[in-house]
Protein backbone atom coordinates (compact mmCIF):
# COMPACT_ATOMS: atom_id res chain seq x y z
CA UNK A 1 0.00 0.00 0.00
CA UNK A 2 1.48 3.39 -1.04
CA UNK A 3 2.53 5.96 1.53
CA UNK A 4 0.72 9.29 1.03
CA UNK A 5 3.80 11.28 2.08
CA UNK A 6 5.97 9.45 -0.41
CA UNK A 7 3.38 10.00 -3.17
CA UNK A 8 3.61 13.77 -2.63
CA UNK A 9 7.35 13.70 -1.97
CA UNK A 10 7.16 15.39 1.44
CA UNK A 11 8.20 14.52 4.95
CA UNK A 12 5.75 13.61 7.69
CA UNK A 13 5.98 17.02 9.36
CA UNK A 14 5.11 18.97 6.20
CA UNK A 15 2.87 22.02 6.65
CA UNK A 16 -0.31 22.58 4.65
CA UNK A 17 1.47 25.11 2.46
CA UNK A 18 4.14 22.52 1.70
CA UNK A 19 1.45 19.94 0.93
CA UNK A 20 -0.24 22.37 -1.48
CA UNK A 21 3.03 23.21 -3.17
CA UNK A 22 3.96 19.55 -3.56
CA UNK A 23 0.54 18.72 -4.98
CA UNK A 24 0.77 21.52 -7.54
CA UNK A 25 4.13 20.27 -8.70
CA UNK A 26 3.15 16.61 -8.90
CA UNK A 27 -0.28 17.33 -10.42
CA UNK A 28 1.34 19.21 -13.27
CA UNK A 29 3.53 16.20 -13.93
CA UNK A 30 0.82 13.51 -13.82
CA UNK A 31 -2.29 15.29 -15.09
CA UNK A 32 -3.79 12.92 -17.75
CA UNK A 33 -4.22 15.77 -20.22
CA UNK A 34 -0.51 16.52 -20.05
CA UNK A 35 1.08 13.16 -19.39
CA UNK A 36 0.07 10.46 -21.88
CA UNK A 37 1.82 7.63 -20.03
CA UNK A 38 -0.46 4.63 -19.29
CA UNK A 39 0.05 5.00 -15.55
CA UNK A 40 -0.69 8.77 -15.47
CA UNK A 41 -4.36 8.43 -14.53
CA UNK A 42 -3.67 6.06 -11.65
CA UNK A 43 -0.84 8.28 -10.38
CA UNK A 44 -3.06 11.32 -10.53
CA UNK A 45 -5.82 9.59 -8.56
CA UNK A 46 -3.28 8.64 -5.89
CA UNK A 47 -2.19 12.28 -5.68
CA UNK A 48 -5.81 13.31 -5.14
CA UNK A 49 -6.27 10.79 -2.34
CA UNK A 50 -3.03 11.81 -0.64
CA UNK A 51 -3.78 15.53 -0.91
CA UNK A 52 -7.38 15.24 0.31
CA UNK A 53 -6.33 13.14 3.31
CA UNK A 54 -3.33 15.18 4.45
CA UNK A 55 -5.11 18.55 4.09
CA UNK A 56 -7.88 17.36 6.44
CA UNK A 57 -6.60 17.51 10.04
CA UNK A 58 -8.86 14.71 11.32
CA UNK A 59 -8.10 12.40 8.42
CA UNK A 60 -4.37 13.11 8.70
CA UNK A 61 -4.23 12.20 12.38
CA UNK A 62 -6.11 8.95 11.73
CA UNK A 63 -3.87 8.13 8.75
CA UNK A 64 -0.67 8.85 10.69
CA UNK A 65 -1.74 6.45 13.47
CA UNK A 66 -3.51 3.67 11.61
CA UNK A 67 -2.79 4.08 7.90
CA UNK A 68 -5.30 3.73 5.07
CA UNK A 69 -7.04 0.78 6.77
CA UNK A 70 -7.64 3.03 9.76
CA UNK A 71 -9.38 5.57 7.50
CA UNK A 72 -11.65 2.85 6.16
CA UNK A 73 -12.45 1.55 9.65
CA UNK A 74 -13.24 5.09 10.79
CA UNK A 75 -15.73 5.48 7.91
CA UNK A 76 -13.74 8.00 5.88
CA UNK A 77 -13.94 8.03 2.10
CA UNK A 78 -10.66 6.57 0.80
CA UNK A 79 -11.52 6.66 -2.91
CA UNK A 80 -10.16 10.17 -3.43
CA UNK A 81 -11.73 13.18 -5.18
CA UNK A 82 -11.23 11.76 -8.69
CA UNK A 83 -12.63 8.28 -8.15
CA UNK A 84 -15.69 9.01 -10.29
CA UNK A 85 -13.73 10.31 -13.28
CA UNK A 86 -12.15 13.50 -14.57
CA UNK A 87 -15.17 15.41 -15.84
CA UNK A 88 -14.65 18.32 -13.42
CA UNK A 89 -10.89 18.61 -13.76
CA UNK A 90 -11.01 21.68 -15.98
CA UNK A 91 -12.90 23.60 -13.31
CA UNK A 92 -10.59 22.34 -10.59
CA UNK A 93 -7.40 23.24 -12.38
CA UNK A 94 -8.63 26.59 -13.64
CA UNK A 95 -9.20 27.59 -10.05
CA UNK A 96 -6.38 25.67 -8.40
CA UNK A 97 -3.67 26.67 -10.87
CA UNK A 98 -5.06 30.11 -11.73
CA UNK A 99 -2.16 32.55 -12.10
CA UNK A 100 0.42 29.76 -12.34
CA UNK A 101 0.24 29.33 -16.14
CA UNK A 102 -1.01 25.74 -16.01
CA UNK A 103 -2.92 24.51 -19.06
CA UNK A 104 -1.71 27.25 -21.41
CA UNK A 105 -2.30 30.28 -19.16
CA UNK A 106 0.10 33.14 -19.61
CA UNK A 107 1.25 36.41 -18.11
CA UNK A 108 -1.57 38.86 -17.54
CA UNK A 109 -1.73 41.59 -20.15
CA UNK A 110 -2.07 45.16 -18.88
CA UNK A 111 -5.44 46.36 -20.25
CA UNK A 112 -4.20 49.95 -20.08
CA UNK A 113 -1.15 49.27 -22.23
CA UNK A 114 -1.25 50.23 -25.94
CA UNK A 115 -2.73 47.40 -27.99
CA UNK A 116 -2.40 46.96 -31.75
CA UNK A 117 -5.62 47.02 -33.75
CA UNK A 118 -6.97 43.97 -35.57
CA UNK A 119 -5.99 43.14 -39.14
CA UNK A 120 -8.79 43.13 -41.72
CA UNK A 121 -9.37 41.27 -44.99
CA UNK A 122 -11.10 42.50 -48.12
CA UNK A 123 -11.79 40.33 -51.19
CA UNK A 124 -12.04 42.07 -54.56
CA UNK A 125 -12.66 40.77 -58.08
CA UNK A 126 -10.96 42.14 -61.21
CA UNK A 127 -11.00 41.35 -64.93
CA UNK A 128 -8.37 39.14 -66.56
CA UNK A 129 -6.85 42.05 -68.52
CA UNK A 130 -6.76 44.21 -65.35
CA UNK A 131 -4.66 41.53 -63.67
CA UNK A 132 -2.32 41.43 -66.67
CA UNK A 133 -1.60 45.16 -66.94
CA UNK A 134 -2.45 46.38 -63.44
CA UNK A 135 -5.08 48.90 -62.43
CA UNK A 136 -5.76 51.68 -59.92
CA UNK A 137 -9.01 51.29 -58.01
CA UNK A 138 -10.91 53.01 -55.24
CA UNK A 139 -12.16 50.63 -52.58
CA UNK A 140 -14.40 51.11 -49.57
CA UNK A 141 -13.76 49.50 -46.20
CA UNK A 142 -15.55 49.53 -42.86
CA UNK A 143 -13.06 49.67 -40.03
CA UNK A 144 -12.72 50.94 -36.49
CA UNK A 145 -11.19 54.39 -36.09
CA UNK A 146 -10.28 56.26 -32.92
CA UNK A 147 -13.26 58.36 -31.91
CA UNK A 148 -12.40 62.01 -32.63
CA UNK A 149 -15.06 63.29 -30.26
CA UNK A 150 -13.43 61.82 -27.15
CA UNK A 151 -9.94 61.24 -28.61
CA UNK A 152 -10.25 57.57 -27.74
CA UNK A 153 -10.94 57.99 -24.01
CA UNK A 154 -14.54 56.81 -24.29
CA UNK A 155 -15.67 59.59 -21.94
CA UNK A 156 -18.01 62.46 -22.75
CA UNK A 157 -16.40 65.87 -23.24
CA UNK A 158 -15.48 67.29 -19.83
CA UNK A 159 -15.88 63.93 -18.10
CA UNK A 160 -13.07 61.68 -16.97
CA UNK A 161 -12.84 57.95 -16.24
CA UNK A 162 -13.44 57.25 -12.54
CA UNK A 163 -11.64 54.81 -10.29
CA UNK A 164 -13.42 51.47 -10.19
CA UNK A 165 -15.02 51.01 -6.79
CA UNK A 166 -15.09 47.23 -7.06
CA UNK A 167 -11.31 46.82 -7.29
CA UNK A 168 -10.13 50.19 -5.99
CA UNK A 169 -8.36 50.92 -9.25
CA UNK A 170 -6.27 47.74 -9.15
CA UNK A 171 -8.00 46.07 -12.10
CA UNK A 172 -8.00 42.78 -10.20
CA UNK A 173 -9.96 41.30 -7.35
CA UNK A 174 -9.50 38.36 -5.01
CA UNK A 175 -11.92 35.51 -5.65
CA UNK A 176 -12.48 32.39 -3.56
CA UNK A 177 -13.75 29.28 -5.29
CA UNK A 178 -15.07 26.13 -3.64
CA UNK A 179 -13.91 22.98 -5.43
CA UNK A 180 -13.64 19.30 -4.60
CA UNK A 181 -10.13 20.03 -3.36
CA UNK A 182 -11.35 22.65 -0.91
CA UNK A 183 -11.52 26.45 -1.00
CA UNK A 184 -9.01 28.16 -3.25
CA UNK A 185 -8.29 31.84 -3.54
CA UNK A 186 -7.00 33.44 -6.70
CA UNK A 187 -6.56 36.86 -8.24
CA UNK A 188 -8.82 37.48 -11.26
CA UNK A 189 -9.55 40.37 -13.62
CA UNK A 190 -12.14 42.72 -12.21
CA UNK A 191 -15.43 42.04 -14.04
CA UNK A 192 -16.65 45.63 -13.50
CA UNK A 193 -13.79 47.51 -15.19
CA UNK A 194 -12.38 44.56 -17.17
CA UNK A 195 -8.96 45.10 -15.67
CA UNK A 196 -8.61 48.81 -16.49
CA UNK A 197 -9.02 50.04 -12.92
CA UNK A 198 -11.34 52.77 -14.13
CA UNK A 199 -14.94 52.97 -15.30
CA UNK A 200 -16.71 55.50 -17.50
CA UNK A 201 -19.88 56.74 -15.86
CA UNK A 202 -20.59 59.40 -18.52
CA UNK A 203 -19.70 57.77 -21.89
CA UNK A 204 -19.04 59.57 -25.16
CA UNK A 205 -22.29 59.74 -27.19
CA UNK A 206 -20.49 59.06 -30.49
CA UNK A 207 -18.66 55.86 -29.58
CA UNK A 208 -20.79 54.87 -26.54
CA UNK A 209 -17.73 54.66 -24.32
CA UNK A 210 -15.73 52.36 -26.61
CA UNK A 211 -13.15 54.92 -27.70
CA UNK A 212 -13.48 53.65 -31.29
CA UNK A 213 -16.29 53.59 -33.81
CA UNK A 214 -16.96 52.00 -37.19
CA UNK A 215 -16.28 54.30 -40.12
CA UNK A 216 -16.53 53.73 -43.87
CA UNK A 217 -13.33 54.81 -45.60
CA UNK A 218 -12.33 55.14 -49.24
CA UNK A 219 -8.84 53.96 -50.11
CA UNK A 220 -7.03 54.29 -53.44
CA UNK A 221 -5.03 51.18 -54.27
CA UNK A 222 -2.76 50.30 -57.16
CA UNK A 223 -2.87 46.67 -58.24
CA UNK A 224 0.44 45.83 -59.94
CA UNK A 225 0.68 44.24 -63.38
CA UNK A 226 0.93 40.46 -63.32
CA UNK A 227 -1.12 39.66 -60.21
CA UNK A 228 -2.69 36.21 -60.26
CA UNK A 229 -5.83 34.74 -58.79
CA UNK A 230 -5.42 34.55 -55.00
CA UNK A 231 -2.67 37.18 -54.84
CA UNK A 232 -2.59 39.23 -51.63
CA UNK A 233 -1.73 42.86 -50.97
CA UNK A 234 -1.02 44.40 -47.54
CA UNK A 235 -1.90 48.00 -46.75
CA UNK A 236 -0.14 48.99 -43.54
CA UNK A 237 -2.23 50.58 -40.78
CA UNK A 238 -5.50 50.49 -42.75
CA UNK A 239 -7.06 47.93 -40.41
CA UNK A 240 -8.83 48.63 -37.11
CA UNK A 241 -7.48 51.41 -34.91
CA UNK A 242 -5.45 50.40 -31.88
CA UNK A 243 -6.51 50.69 -28.25
CA UNK A 244 -4.91 53.04 -25.71
CA UNK A 245 -2.85 54.68 -28.43
CA UNK A 246 -1.72 51.42 -30.03
CA UNK A 247 -0.99 51.34 -33.75
CA UNK A 248 -3.67 50.34 -36.24
CA UNK A 249 -3.73 46.87 -37.78
CA UNK A 250 -3.18 46.14 -41.46
CA UNK A 251 -5.62 45.60 -44.32
CA UNK A 252 -5.07 42.50 -46.45
CA UNK A 253 -6.61 42.56 -49.92
CA UNK A 254 -7.20 39.19 -51.58
CA UNK A 255 -7.51 39.43 -55.36
CA UNK A 256 -9.80 37.18 -57.38
CA UNK A 257 -9.27 37.26 -61.15
CA UNK A 258 -12.16 36.47 -63.47
CA UNK A 259 -11.19 33.78 -66.00
CA UNK A 260 -10.82 34.80 -69.66
CA UNK A 261 -12.94 33.11 -72.32
CA UNK A 262 -10.07 33.34 -74.80
CA UNK A 263 -6.78 33.19 -72.88
CA UNK A 264 -5.57 30.43 -70.55
CA UNK A 265 -2.91 31.44 -68.06
CA UNK A 266 -0.03 29.38 -66.72
CA UNK A 267 2.26 31.51 -64.59
CA UNK A 268 3.54 34.30 -66.82
CA UNK A 269 2.59 32.54 -70.07
CA UNK A 270 -0.75 32.63 -71.90
CA UNK A 271 -2.13 29.99 -74.24
CA UNK A 272 -4.67 30.20 -77.05
CA UNK A 273 -5.88 27.64 -79.58
CA UNK A 274 -5.73 28.16 -83.36
CA UNK A 275 -7.83 25.99 -85.63
CA UNK A 276 -6.32 25.24 -89.07
CA UNK A 277 -7.65 23.50 -92.15
CA UNK A 278 -5.61 20.59 -93.54
CA UNK A 279 -4.54 22.83 -96.44
CA UNK A 280 -3.25 25.53 -94.08
CA UNK A 281 -1.36 22.94 -92.06
CA UNK A 282 0.25 21.49 -95.19
CA UNK A 283 1.05 24.75 -97.00
CA UNK A 284 1.58 27.08 -94.03
CA UNK A 285 -0.10 30.45 -93.65
CA UNK A 286 0.02 33.89 -92.04
CA UNK A 287 -2.96 34.43 -89.75
CA UNK A 288 -4.10 37.41 -87.67
CA UNK A 289 -4.84 36.41 -84.06
CA UNK A 290 -5.92 38.19 -80.87
CA UNK A 291 -3.14 38.81 -78.31
CA UNK A 292 -3.01 40.71 -75.02
CA UNK A 293 -1.57 43.65 -76.97
CA UNK A 294 -4.18 43.56 -79.72
CA UNK A 295 -4.27 41.72 -83.06
CA UNK A 296 -0.98 40.39 -84.46
CA UNK A 297 0.04 38.34 -87.50
CA UNK A 298 1.45 34.94 -86.70
CA UNK A 299 3.29 32.81 -89.27
CA UNK A 300 2.32 29.15 -89.41
CA UNK A 301 5.11 27.03 -90.90
CA UNK A 302 4.28 24.54 -93.65
CA UNK A 303 3.79 20.98 -92.48
CA UNK A 304 2.83 21.86 -88.89
CA UNK A 305 1.24 18.96 -86.99
CA UNK A 306 -1.82 18.81 -84.77
CA UNK A 307 -0.89 19.80 -81.18
CA UNK A 308 2.31 21.62 -82.12
CA UNK A 309 2.79 25.22 -80.99
CA UNK A 310 3.87 28.58 -82.31
CA UNK A 311 5.41 30.98 -79.79
CA UNK A 312 5.08 34.78 -79.71
CA UNK A 313 7.87 35.87 -77.38
CA UNK A 314 7.24 38.63 -74.88
CA UNK A 315 3.48 38.75 -75.45
CA UNK A 316 2.49 37.03 -72.18
CA UNK A 317 2.01 38.16 -68.57
CA UNK A 318 4.40 40.66 -66.92
CA UNK A 319 6.55 39.23 -64.14
CA UNK A 320 5.13 40.85 -61.00
CA UNK A 321 8.57 41.22 -59.42
CA UNK A 322 10.14 42.42 -62.71
CA UNK A 323 7.38 44.06 -64.78
CA UNK A 324 9.66 44.82 -67.73
CA UNK A 325 9.97 41.06 -68.35
CA UNK A 326 6.97 39.30 -69.87
CA UNK A 327 6.18 35.69 -70.57
CA UNK A 328 5.21 34.30 -73.96
CA UNK A 329 1.99 33.86 -75.88
CA UNK A 330 1.86 30.22 -76.96
CA UNK A 331 -0.45 29.30 -79.83
CA UNK A 332 -1.57 25.64 -79.78
CA UNK A 333 -2.50 24.36 -83.27
CA UNK A 334 -5.46 22.11 -83.90
CA UNK A 335 -6.31 20.73 -87.35
CA UNK A 336 -9.96 20.36 -88.16
CA UNK A 337 -11.15 17.93 -90.83
CA UNK A 338 -14.03 19.41 -92.86
CA UNK A 339 -17.28 17.48 -92.70
CA UNK A 340 -19.22 19.29 -95.43
CA UNK A 341 -17.42 19.85 -98.77
CA UNK A 342 -18.49 20.80 -102.31
CA UNK A 343 -18.23 18.50 -105.34
CA UNK A 344 -15.21 20.47 -106.52
CA UNK A 345 -13.47 20.03 -103.16
CA UNK A 346 -14.36 16.35 -103.14
CA UNK A 347 -12.81 15.92 -106.60
CA UNK A 348 -9.65 17.67 -105.48
CA UNK A 349 -9.41 15.53 -102.32
CA UNK A 350 -9.94 12.43 -104.47
CA UNK A 351 -7.13 13.50 -106.78
CA UNK A 352 -4.92 14.25 -103.76
CA UNK A 353 -5.74 10.85 -102.26
CA UNK A 354 -4.70 9.08 -105.49
CA UNK A 355 -1.43 11.00 -105.66
CA UNK A 356 -0.59 10.24 -102.04
CA UNK A 357 -1.60 6.57 -102.41
CA UNK A 358 0.56 6.23 -105.54
CA UNK A 359 3.50 7.79 -103.74
CA UNK A 360 3.00 5.50 -100.77
CA UNK A 361 3.01 2.43 -103.04
CA UNK A 362 6.26 3.55 -104.73
CA UNK A 363 7.92 4.13 -101.37
CA UNK A 364 6.75 0.72 -100.21
CA UNK A 365 8.19 -0.94 -103.37
CA UNK A 366 11.55 0.76 -102.82
CA UNK A 367 11.65 -0.51 -99.26
CA UNK A 368 10.95 -4.07 -100.49
CA UNK A 369 13.74 -3.88 -103.10
CA UNK A 370 16.19 -2.66 -100.50
CA UNK A 371 15.14 -5.56 -98.29
CA UNK A 372 15.86 -8.12 -101.06
CA UNK A 373 19.36 -6.81 -101.79
CA UNK A 374 20.16 -6.63 -98.09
Amino acid sequence: MSDYYEILGIDRNASKDEIKSAFRKMARKWHPDVNKAPEAEAKFKELGKAYETLMDDEKRVTYDRFGEDGLKNAGFNTQGPFAGGFGDLDEVFNSFFGGFGFGGGGRRQDPNAPQRGDDLRLDIEIEFEEAVFGISKEIKIDHLETCHTCSGTGAKAGAKPETCKACGGQGRIQQTTKTILGHFTQIVTCPHCHGKGTVISDPCPDCHGQGRKTVEKKVDIKIPAGVDNGSKMRLSHEGDAGINGGIAGDLYIVIHVKPSEYFKRDGIHVFTELELTPAQAVLGDTIKIKTLDGEKNVTIPAGIQHGETVKIKGAGIPNISKPSFRGDHIVVVTIKTPTHISNEEKALYQKLYEIQANRANKESFKDKVKGVFK
